[in-house]
C-alpha cells in the first residue's frame, strides 16, 4: 500500500492558532481519499524538532509522498511552493527560543533546491476546489522554509519522489489580529487539501 505523510506545525509567536494542525489531522483521517495509507504529524515550530522529526518520519513510514503545509499569516490564497531557498532571511526565534546560526542553512550547497511536485496538477486540483491558489517562490523565510529545504534534500538523497509544500492564510473566526477580514474557511482549506491528496494519488501507483 502508498504512504503519504501530511505534516502541520503547531503555534508559534505572533500566530497563536494554526489551522495546518488540525488541517493535516483531519485530512489523514478522510476516507475519501480512497485505501493510499495516510500518516499525519505536526511539527513543533523548531528547529530542534524538524531536524529530529523529519529524518525519523522518513525512515520509518517511508512515505512514496509527503505533503506540508505551513501558515503565511499574510496571504489571502494557497500557496503551492517551488523551491526552497538555502537562507535564513529574518533573525526570529523559535518557540524553543533559539535563532538560525548564521545566514545559509547549509554552507556551501546551493542557493536553492526545487521540490519534486507536479506544481501545475496540485495548482489545478486546488483551484477546482474553489479555494484561491497559486504558484510561488518564496517560501518565507522562517520553519516553513528551513522544512521545506530539509525535505528537498531528503528527496534528492532518495526521499520521496513526491515532496510538497503547501502555505495556507490564515482561516476566518481565527480570534487573532491577522485573521480578521480573511474569507477562507478551515473548510475550505480542507476541500483543497482533498483535492490536492487525489491529484497525487494516481502518481504513486
Amino acid at each position: 500500500m502508498r504512504t503519504i505523510l501530511i505534516t502541520g506545525f503547531g503555534p508559534f509567536p505572533g500566530a497563536p492558532f494554526n489551522p495546518t494542525e488540525a488541517l493535516a489531522a483531519e485530512l489523514a483521517k478522510r476516507r475519501s481519499l480512497g485505501t493510499v495509507r495516510r500518516i499525519a504529524h505536526v511539527f513543533r515550530v523548531s528547529y530542534a524538532a524538524v531536524d529530529r522529526d523529519l529524518p525519523l518520519l522518513l525512515e520509518s513510514e517511508r512515505p512514496d509522498a509527503l505533503i506540508m503545509f505551513g501558515l503565511a499569516a499574510r496571504t489571502r490564497h494557497l500557496r503551492i511552493e517551488m523551491r526552497a531557498r538555502n537562507a535564513f532571511a529574518v533573525r526570529l526565534p523559535d518557540m524553543d527560543c533559539r535563532y538560525p546560526r548564521g545566514r545559509t542553512i547549509v554552507d556551501g550547497a546551493p542557493s536553492e533546491l526545487p521540490l519534486p511536485i507536479p506544481w501545475q496538477r496540485l495548482l489545478r486540483a486546488a483551484q477546482s476546489a474553489g479555494v484561491p491558489s497559486m504558484l510561488s517562490r518564496d517560501a518565507g523565510a522562517y520553519l516553513c522554509n528551513y522544512l521545506c529545504w530539509q525535505a528537498a534534500h531528503a528527496a534528492r538523497m532518495g526521499g520521496p519522489a513526491i515532496t510538497a509544500f503547501v502555505h495556507v492564510p490564515c482561516v476566518d473566526g481565527a480570534r487573532w489580529a491577522h485573521a480578521r477580514h480573511f474569507r477562507i474557511t478551515q473548510d475550505d482549506l480542507m476541500r483543497a487539501g482533498e483535492a490536492m491528496i487525489r491529484a497525487i494519488v494516481p502518481l504513486l501507483r
